[in-house]
């Protein structure tokens, strides 16, 4: 029986249930729960947060996105070069050059001779030597400013072949004729380096050379075996009662241009080989051709100079006289540096 008794389920008391029931929590005022005991607060770390994919406000400079544009590659700069000069390309010199040209100037009638003479006559004598100046400086990177002078002169006499008018004199044939001429040549030179560019250390320059020559030629005459005075030993006068002369003289000068080209070869510092040649030409009116080549050995401050030099130049037919001739010798040369 008392197994049974135990076997059957409690009969269930809403009454007890209700009792057994703990009441429920309330909280007072401080915020605290009654009927349990307080448990410490425990801290939580804060949730991590994702990086935000949302675009930062517009407002704020630097956290605006990076604008993009067309690309500009700006041009490199150009390499620099080194610029050699070598001795006598800066600074300025001094130089003296003596040369012994045989050739005689020719003196003859132009186009607008109105007389029925001739007048072509070859000046006599020879001069004994040419002397020639010059002064030189260098401008910027391997150019150069030159201004040289030359003049030469002689004398000498002749018998006339023919009839011949002169000037404002006529000989008869075999009249003695003494002549007498000066030249000079008168030159500024700028020499232009064309090629290479840049030197670097190149040994050989090409230039251009821009001239300007003033030539200038002078020619007299006179015939010294004719009398002067009669057998009385008075004057001789002309028609209008002046002492006759049978001298006469004249000159030819123009200015002109001239262009060319000048070669530079350095087979070492102090040896260089100098080749030049230009020259100008109007048809039918002046005529000037000027070269040299020279072999230059420096020595310090100094150098010396040996070579051959032409020079021709013919003055404007168009007058009633002109004057022509071409001038070749070799030369001798002597220069001073301030480098």
């Amino acid at each position: 029986m008392q197994a049974q008794q135990a076997e059957q389920p409690p009969v269930s008391d809403p009454a007890a249930q209700q009792q057994q029931t703990p009441p429920p929590q309330q909280a007072n005022p401080q915020g605290q729960v009654q009927g349990t005991p307080q448990q410490p607060e425990q801290q939580q770390a804060p949730p991590t947060q994702a990086p935000s994919t949302q675009a930062p406000p517009s407002g704020t400079p630097a956290q605006q996105e990076p604008r993009t544009g067309p690309i500009i590659n700006a041009a490199p700069a150009l390499p620099k070069y080194p610029d050699v000069r070598l001795p006598g390309e800066t600074g300025f010199w001094l130089g003296l050059t003596f040369s012994v040209p045989k050739e005689k100037p020719i003196f003859d009638r132009g186009h607008a001779a109105t007389f029925p003479q001739a007048s072509n006559v070859v000046m006599q004598g020879s001069p004994k030597y040419v002397v020639g100046g010059e002064v030189g400086i260098n401008l910027g990177l391997h150019n150069a400013l030159r201004i040289s002078y030359w003049g030469v002169r002689a004398a000498g006499d002749f018998t006339a072949p023919q009839d011949l008018t002169l000037w404002s004199q006529t000989y008869t044939k075999g009249t003695l004729v003494s002549t007498n001429y000066r030249v000079q040549d008168v030159k500024m030179s700028f020499d232009y380096l064309t090629w290479p560019y840049p030197v670097e250390s190149r040994k050989y320059r090409l230039k251009t050379l821009w001239q300007v020559h003033y030539i200038s030629a002078r020619t007299a005459f006179d015939a010294p075996q004719l009398p002067l005075v009669d057998s009385n030993g008075n004057l001789l006068v002309d028609a209008n009662g002046n002492p006759i002369s049978y001298a006469t003289q004249g000159t030819k000068w123009w200015v002109t241009p001239a262009f060319g080209l000048g070669w530079t070869q350095y087979f070492t510092r102090n040896v260089r080989l100098d080749i030049n040649g230009s020259g100008f030409l109007i048809p039918h009116k002046w005529t000037v051709y000027d070269t040299d080549a020279s072999l230059n050995f420096r020595l310090g401050h100094w150098e010396l100079q040996g070579g051959a030099k032409a020079f021709h130049y013919k003055s404007s037919p168009a007058g009633e006289f002109f004057v022509r001739n071409t001038m070749a010798s070799v030369f001798f040369g002597l220069r001073w540096y301030l480098d």
